[in-house]
């Protein structure tokens, strides 16, 4: 099987949108289920059934790569048709997605904290909530686990799309430039598939969301990737700093007690 793959050209994008064709028929069936999730999951029962390595299946399957950039790019087409509504709304459209965008950054710098994150793995997750195109990007730029990377985006937008809806019924969030900012900016351009099912402004908004959180997240993950850092410089030097006043402290006692002992 390997053989084939190697040999033929579309293999691997066959098997990718017949994967992708079975999960958006299967969607039809069971609404909750998502057709990204269950053809990721075909394609590796396919890979191991038929023990085809990855490394060629991503080799046959790149033509599906080239076309990530233009498909981001095309979510300018909905945000053209609501432009009027942009330019009413423009200032709590943009402070809406520096929100999400921050958000998704801090929450990021937080868990790095907590569970004490090392640098390739805090710059794998800073990316988690652009689409592919831009996260792969920064992961690799910053010195990150590209393909780790991949997966969380994925998951991070499987999850958004399979949740939001319900997550704004939940919270009653009614307005749609709002439900539209949220999902974008959280889930990128597998939660937009979901807002543009809820509602063209939604779908627009979202489209929004997702260029430019991604634009901002270039420059946020660099100046995060910075805080952190400043915080690491300030925990070194401040536990070299009470090393060295417990030191001087034990001297101290040392030398009392060596005295008390002479006397």
């Amino acid at each position: 099987m390997n053989n084939f793959m190697v040999n033929s050209v579309t293999a691997g994008v066959t098997i990718s949108l017949l994967s992708y064709g079975i999960g958006s028929m299967a969607k039809r069936k069971l609404s909750i289920l998502n057709p990204l999730l269950i053809s990721i999951l075909l394609v590796i029962l396919f890979l191991k059934l038929f023990h085809v390595d990855y490394d060629i299946y991503s080799d046959s399957a790149k033509p599906l790569n080239y076309l990530l950039t233009p498909a981001t790019v095309s979510l300018a087409i909905p945000l053209y048709q609501k432009l009027e509504l942009l330019k009413k709304n423009m200032a709590s459209i943009l402070c809406g997605i520096l929100a999400g965008m921050l958000t998704s950054l801090s929450s990021i710098f937080v868990m790095a904290l907590l569970f004490g994150l090392s640098h390739e793995e805090y710059v794998t997750l800073l990316p988690k909530s652009v689409t592919t195109a831009i996260g792969m990007g920064i992961s690799e730029e910053l010195g990150g686990y590209v393909t780790i990377t991949t997966v969380v985006i994925i998951l991070t937008g499987v999850f958004g799309n399979i949740t939001a809806e319900g997550i704004c019924r939940l919270l009653k969030i009614q307005n749609s430039i709002s439900r539209g900012l949220a999902i974008g900016a959280a889930s990128h351009v597998i939660g937009t598939s979901k807002a543009m099912e809820m509602g063209e402004t939604e779908g627009a908004m979202s489209s929004l969301a997702v260029v430019v959180s991604g634009m901002c997240t270039v420059v946020g993950a660099v100046l995060f990737l910075n805080f952190i850092n400043a915080l690491k410089i300030l925990s070194i030097r401040k536990r070299s700093f009470l090393n060295y006043l417990l030191g001087i402290i034990q001297g101290i006692i040392l030398k009392i007690g060596y005295l008390t002992q002479r006397q």
